[in-house]
């Protein structure tokens, strides 16, 4: 990429709007996880009571379906962090590369 290519993609505003969005988001999105990680670390290594009460007249503990659940918040997580990159920044992205090559 040539040095004139580069300035003209810093300038655009689409560019500088897609930057702050998707590092906004990603930064957001970062937050929640982190909370939701170290809660359930943090809940294992204060709380191994609760964690350990049993479920029903089973074997299984609280902490199986909760250790699932932030599992399962990573797939969603994640999941929600590929639909608006396909949608909205890949937007932003082709307006970019289109003005660009003008």
């Amino acid at each position: 990429m040539n040095e004139d290519m580069f300035d003209r993609i810093t300038a655009n505003p689409h560019y500088q709007e897609l930057r702050a969005k998707r590092s906004r988001f990603a930064w957001l999105l970062t937050i929640i996880m982190l909370v939701v990680y170290y809660g359930y670390i943090l809940l294992i290594a204060f709380d191994k009571e609760l964690l350990a009460r049993p479920i029903g007249d089973g074997v299984m503990t609280l902490g199986i379906p909760v250790g699932l659940g932030v599992i399962v918040f990573t797939i969603l997580i994640t999941g929600f962090y590929v639909r608006r990159a396909n949608s909205e920044f890949d937007e932003l992205t082709r307006k970019i590369v289109e003005e660009t090559r003008q």
